[in-house]
């Protein structure tokens, strides 16, 4: 199957799901700690993937760039929270934006502290050689876990409706203009998704690819051991 290997999947998946229903957790903990009891109340501050998971975003939508030998990319449903429950709505809204990120961050640093530990204190060549869990585990599930991380807080910094950086936004938009802002979040991700992934195949042009390329990969080159 080449590229598309059973252990390939399952690596693919177990370094995927984490990633984002951790970034989810993470906006609805802050929500939560915030004041706002929204998120808790549906179940999403829980590691229960299925509590999270969209059909499409986070199934269809990455087997199918899969398939395509494209980087995966993917959402979970997002978290429902009310601004009016927190002291400073803007601010809240903020804080439980940038959380998410935050989240994938712990985890890219959590992974890379694993991966040095690995090469540095145990015989990486010998486990490789001798045993295959092993071998995908270091040379495939470890870096793709910190790469999906990084790849997933970059993208989601982005300042564009409804990435979780468009929160900046919210952080300087009036009070009184609040509600609109996010009625129109609400209509962004449609048009966000034929952005990203229909213009860059019609165009040739993918500047959100670059950006990744110049942030998550180099980050990556640069602290990852191998």
């Amino acid at each position: 199957m080449g590229e598309l290997s059973i252990p390939y999947i399952i690596c693919s998946i177990l370094a995927f799901v984490p990633a984002i229903v951790l970034h989810e957790m993470g906006h609805a903990f802050a929500a939560y700690k915030l004041g706002d009891r929204t998120a808790q109340s549906q179940g999403r501050l829980s590691f229960n993937p299925l509590n999270h998971i969209d059909p499409f975003g986070t199934v269809i939508m990455p087997l199918l760039l899969m398939a395509a030998n494209m980087p995966i990319f993917g959402y979970a449903k997002p978290v429902p929270y009310n601004p009016q429950y927190f002291e400073d709505p803007r601010k809240g809204d903020l804080i439980v934006g940038l959380a998410g990120p935050a989240a994938n961050l712990l985890q890219a640093v959590v992974g890379t502290i694993i991966a040095w530990a690995c090469y540095t204190l145990l015989p990486l060549g010998q486990i490789v050689n001798s045993n295959e869990v092993a071998l995908y585990a270091f040379t495939f599930f470890l870096p793709y876990y910190v790469l999906i991380n990084l790849f997933l807080m970059f993208f989601n910094l982005l300042p564009i409706p409804p990435l979780d950086g468009s929160s900046i936004f919210a952080f300087f938009c009036p009070v009184e203009h609040l509600a609109t802002y996010y009625k129109i979040q609400q209509y962004a991700l449609p048009i966000f998704l034929i952005v990203v992934i229909v213009v860059p195949e019609v165009l040739r042009v993918n500047p959100i690819g670059e950006y990744l390329n110049l942030t998550a990969y180099n980050l990556f080159n640069l602290t990852f051991p191998y």
